[in-house]
């Protein structure tokens, strides 16, 4: 068990980590209904994790979420494990 709230720089670490070598998975139906919806494919999501910057966790509906943001895309993601993390939702910038 992660202990949770993480700081930004491990949340961004952990994020790196588990994008190489853990397994990343798509909340369903909604961030799949929602990037469907928005045109956001599963690569844009990696790269913005890839590339982004992690803001301070919030704690919403009994867990942790991490908003990862890039000048053109927000991906918020919330950790299983310290292996496994869920892409809630994600939206483009405005």
């Amino acid at each position: 068990m992660l202990p949770e709230p993480l700081r930004p720089p491990v949340a961004k670490k952990l994020v790196l980590r588990i994008i190489s070598e853990g397994i990343v998975t798509y909340s369903q139906p909604h961030a799949e209904e929602q990037m469907k919806k928005r045109r956001i494919s599963m690569v844009d999501c990696i790269n913005v994790l890839r590339g982004g910057s992690v803001r301070e966790g919030e704690y919403e509906n009994g867990s942790w979420r991490y908003q990862v943001h890039t000048p053109k895309m927000c991906v918020v993601i919330r950790f299983e494990s310290d292996t496994i993390l869920e892409v809630v939702t994600a939206w483009r910038e405005k």
